[in-house]
């Protein structure tokens, strides 16, 4: 797999699309694509936008080789043609998106594609594949460490995760959504992310007996001794083995930087509780106690709850498989066509309200209050000038009835150029960048009730009164009866 090219990365009716297009002279028409969600994984309050700079590479860098080309031939499904254009193709077109690491909320356009149309056409899979992965584990991710009540969350997914791309960008989007660090090598290489690690339970089977494995291992690592004691007994066996283990280290003089005891096994919270006791008691009081095995949001806050002593968490397949709602449902819609010069606005329509999109070309903003605190988005008409200085009237889509303002708060514009002409606007961005982008968000900007896991507050989605008309003309139309 590692010769296959991404460009081919597709669903096959990109293709057949982009191939009738190209076939009625539509290739070179201007088009608008929105990628938004419709609601957040979890029942939580909000979701993290991930996977932008990957996507950013993929549109930099498409085009199709000779193989790609030879394979589509075989398929006797294109025109000879339309494979021409595709031998010479690269995306030329421009692309909006909120940055990554943004706070997002349903039905919100995070990413805008304004090309040609089989342009736009054949990239929605990737562009969803990168979006629903990642900012499905940046959240679950968040939601994990918020629950960690200020310990640190490492990952250990990789070997539960559903394939090595899914390991690599999953560690990814798991240190944008706050974890400290990743076990992933390639993930610690590619993106700089923190890497640690200590040993498995293999380590301890291999010796004769489990003080002679602890006292091997701390004699290769005696400042970085995290020793894992629950491959026999936790109590009567594994701790003992290292408290005289640290006793030894002390004894020789060795600067006890990072030391501790990991449980992988059992009750987390009674085995957490007595293993402080017995280290306290000991006199290794910041010994540390890091603990796995299935942890997610809800099993951690459990053991908290319950009085465990726990200094950090390690976390695998429930964070990088998001267990407990394993799909993000991001899509891409067709949101307006150029006609005459003009982008024209589309509309989907369905007798599910939720799956009504929002048509045309926009502005999405956020609308902060004098706190700086963001109490709601706000949608608007393409360049539509927006005050929320003085009293700005606005529509809660959901009671279009009430008169409703905005006053003294400031706004911000989500979506910036990341492309334009199919050349990339600003360098490469630092993952731990993102990631603090992140926490300074859910500190300063986020309200706490739209973070907690049950029952959070929804945040508005509101709509300029120009826009909203856009929207109800259109709806109007397309329900008129002849």
């Amino acid at each position: 797999m590692n010769n296959v090219n991404i460009a081919m990365m597709m669903d096959l009716y990109e293709l057949t699309m982009a191939n009738g297009y190209f076939l009625q002279e539509s290739a070179r028409s201007r088009v608008a694509f929105d990628v938004f969600y419709r609601r957040n994984p979890d029942d939580g309050g909000y979701a993290i936008f991930a996977g932008l700079e990957q996507i950013i590479d993929y549109l930099t860098e498409l085009h199709f080789n000779p193989e790609d080309i030879a394979y589509l031939r075989n398929l006797s499904m294109f025109d000879e043609k339309f494979l021409e254009y595709l031998e010479c193709f690269r995306f030329k077109g421009d692309v909006y998106a909120f940055p990554e690491g943004t706070v997002m909320y349903p039905n919100e356009p995070v990413i805008t594609v304004v090309a040609d149309l089989v342009e736009a056409q054949i990239i929605e899979t990737e562009l969803l594949a990168q979006v629903n992965h990642q900012s499905l584990i940046a959240t679950k991710a968040r939601r994990i460490v918020r629950a960690a009540e200020g310990r640190p969350v490492s990952d250990f997914g990789a070997r539960r995760a559903h394939n090595n791309d899914a390991a690599v960008y999953g560690a990814r989007a798991a240190y944008i959504g706050g974890v400290t660090g990743t076990a992933t090598v390639l993930a610690g290489q590619k993106f700089g992310i923190p890497v640690g690690g200590t040993m498995a339970h293999s380590w301890v089977m291999y010796y004769k007996d489990e003080l002679t494995a602890f006292r091997k291992f701390a004699e290769v690592y005696p400042h970085n001794c995290i020793l894992l004691v629950d491959t026999y007994d936790v109590l009567h066996e594994g701790l003992p083995n290292a408290i005289k283990v640290f006793q030894e280290m002390k004894e020789r003089g060795v600067e006890m930087t990072n030391y501790g005891i990991r449980i992988d096994s059992g009750d987390l919270a009674y085995l957490t509780r007595e293993s402080r006791k017995m280290l306290d008691s000991a006199g290794f009081e910041t010994a540390r106690i890091v603990i796995s095995n299935s942890l997610d949001e809800f099993t951690i806050h459990s053991i908290l709850r319950q009085g465990g002593e726990v200094s950090s968490f390690g976390v695998g397949e429930r964070l990088i498989t998001a267990r407990s709602e394993p799909v993000f449902g991001a899509v891409y819609k067709l949101a307006a066509v150029e006609e005459n010069g003009v982008m024209t606005p589309r509309i989907k329509l369905s007798e599910t309200i939720e799956k009504i999109t929002n048509p045309g070309l926009k502005d999405v903003y956020r609308i902060y209050d004098e706190k700086g605190k963001a109490i709601a988005d706000l949608i608007t008409m393409a360049g539509e000038e927006v005050n929320v200085k003085d009293a700005y009237y606005y529509v809660d889509q959901e009671k279009p009835w009430k008169k409703l303002f905005f006053q003294n708060c400031t706004a911000k514009k989500l979506q910036i150029p990341v492309i334009k002409g199919g050349q990339r606007q600003f360098p490469q961005k630092p993952t731990e960048e993102i990631a603090h982008y992140v926490k300074e968000q859910l500190e300063n900007e986020i309200w706490e009730e739209e973070q907690r896991f049950e029952n959070p507050h929804k945040h508005y989605l509101d709509m300029s009164p120009a826009y909203y008309q856009v929207k109800m003309d259109m709806l109007d139309d397309k329900n008129a009866t002849p």
